[in-house]
């Protein structure tokens, strides 16, 4: 077990926390949410000792072993990705190391027997023998292949790099985990094996996410943080939300009927109080009136923008031809003789691990990049906006956000332009920040606008809830299942991908294209009965 005792943190003259008690109890997996700045991180850091609270104490139970999800990706550059993941029991990894020493030494005494004895019944307690198998089976199930389980960490690209990171965390099965958005850069196969191992863990896990679907298939409790509290309610993030809404309401029809009440008593004082025979009453009724107290609905912090994608033609029956379309990169064929038709209703996920395919076909598809076979033609009633997935050049510019929205609208006025940005929460005073000072989560939401303002009728999205909050997801995943166009996109976002889409495409290993008109979790489902069928085969030509 986990808790807080008065833990407060201040930041200059502002409260980020305010004398928070909580207890997080074995068996549990609780989801911290809260809004952007809201200080979930924060607090992450607080409960594992990274930072220090500005009054109030961490209390863990003795002999329990905390671990948490590194942010430094660059931390463990010149170790190899097996001893990484070891790294994550430093207790079991220090023995290991104290033994390889030991036993290199030429001149071996009494003493180091003793010491290595030690040594080797600490590490057998600890389960040390399964250690470098334990190891390697996160990294299977997280999709980091045997070959590079004795790669140095350097050369692992970032996604690799988050996957090791997260086996270090999972690794040696900590009492308490603590998980920073765990699912950012994983792929969807990576995500559904890290939502089971959580489902089957039984210790103590706190995760901060802004996947609503992940959130809802591992969490048995929501810590909602808003305005330096943080309120516990059972259940998964969906039953959060239904529940505080509720709440909300209730205490707006209780104030309802209270207003309705003390509008009865105050007229029947005023007809009354002069009447001496009903002056009785009329005291009585001042004395109702007094002790009536109005609940005090204090709004979320919470703020949703609103993601609104309206076409200006409507789109015609001919949308995009692809065929024969291939592309090797650095020797790799990341696109095979691709071939395919969309049609005016389509909205395509492209699934998958294959992030540099998808990639590399949402840029040929909107001339950023030429094919090295095959061609692509679009219908001449479609109109194409691209979000990219790196999107640093469109900011390292000098213009204002409102200088850098206009440049893309065909209505200049500067009044019509702040009506896109108002939609994602830029006020009056934002318009006039340079966009190469942006976070990460404000440059997406300037993309977002530059989308609505094209009134484009085919939307290409690469991956576009990277750095954005639960609201602004949310907000998102409407404004696509509403959108009255085409869309390809990719998200490692599970609800999403199945509001939205009604066709699938996934680019396997090599570049091949599988390609159904099908839900997601249908697409899945039939997968998983796939591999089963795969299986049984391989089984059976064994037994045989």
């Amino acid at each position: 077990m986990i808790s807080t005792s008065n833990v407060t943190l201040r930041v200059g003259k502002k409260a980020l926390f305010e004398d928070v008690n909580i207890k997080f109890t074995e068996g549990n997996c609780y989801g911290l949410i809260g809004a952007n700045g809201a200080g979930k991180s924060t607090f992450l850091k607080i409960l594992s000792g990274q930072l220090e609270p500005s009054k109030g104490e961490i209390a863990i139970t003795p002999g329990e072993r905390l671990s948490f999800l590194q942010q430094d990706h660059f931390k463990y550059d010149e170790y190899p990705v097996l001893d990484t993941v070891m790294m994550g029991n430093a207790r079991l990894y220090e023995i290991m190391k104290e033994k390889e020493a030991i036993y290199a030494k030429e001149d071996f005494t009494d003493e180091d027997g003793i010491k290595a004895s030690e040594l080797e019944g600490e590490f057998a307690a600890m389960n040390g023998w399964e250690a470098e198998s334990d190891a390697a089976t996160l990294l299977n199930g997280l999709g980091i292949p045997a070959e590079m389980h004795y790669e140095i960490m350097q050369n692992l690209n970032g996604p690799e790099k988050v996957k090791v990171l997260l086996a270090q965390a999972l690794f040696g099965n900590p009492d308490i985990l603590l998980l920073d958005e765990p699912t950012n850069h994983l792929d969807l196969d990576a995500i559904a094996w890290l939502e089971e191992f959580l489902i089957n863990f039984d210790n103590t896990v706190i995760v901060v996410s802004h996947d609503r679907y992940f959130l809802n298939k591992v969490c048995t409790q929501i810590a909602d943080i808003d305005y330096g509290k943080i309120k516990l309610y059972a259940g998964n993030y969906d039953f959060w939300y239904e529940s505080s809404q509720l709440l909300i309401r209730q205490m707006k029809e209780a104030n309802k009927k209270k207003e309705e009440k003390i509008k009865e008593l105050q007229e029947f004082i005023s007809r009354f109080s002069a009447n001496a025979s009903k002056s009785k009453q009329a005291t009585s009724r001042k004395r109702a009136l007094e002790k009536i107290q109005l609940d005090d609905i204090q709004p979320s912090s919470r703020k949703y923008p609103y993601i609104d994608f309206r076409p200006n033609r409507e789109i015609g029956n001919e949308v995009l031809t692809v065929e024969g379309l291939s592309k090797t990169i650095d020797g790799e064929k990341v696109l095979d003789n691709l071939s395919f038709t969309l049609n005016h209703d389509d909205k395509v996920a492209f699934v998958g691990g294959n992030e540099l395919a998808k990639t590399t076909l949402f840029q040929i598809l909107t001339g950023e990049m030429e094919p090295d076979e095959g061609t692509y033609k679009w219908g001449i009633t479609t109109s194409q906006a691209y979000f990219p997935q790196d999107s640093g050049s469109e900011f390292d510019n000098d213009y204002t956000i409102v200088e850098w929205l206009t440049q893309y609208s065909e209505e200049k006025d500067v009044t019509y332009v702040r009506g896109f940005l108002g939609r994602m929460l830029f006020s009056g005073d934002d318009g006039v920040k340079k966009v190469k000072v942006l976070s990460g989560g404000e440059k997406v939401r300037c993309l977002l606008s530059k989308m609505m303002i094209s009134g484009a009728n085919v939307l290409v999205l690469d991956e576009p809830t990277n750095h954005l909050d639960m609201e602004a997801i949310t907000a998102l995943n409407n404004g696509m299942v509403k959108f009255p166009g085409v869309l390809l996109f990719s998200s490692r976002d599970h609800q999403i991908v199945q509001t939205t889409a009604n066709r699938i495409m996934e680019i396997v290993p090599g570049g091949k294209l599988i390609d159904k008109i099908t839900t997601y979790d249908e697409y899945l489902e039939n997968d998983e009965m796939a591999r089963k069928r795969q299986t049984y085969t391989i089984q059976g030509e064994e037994d045989d």
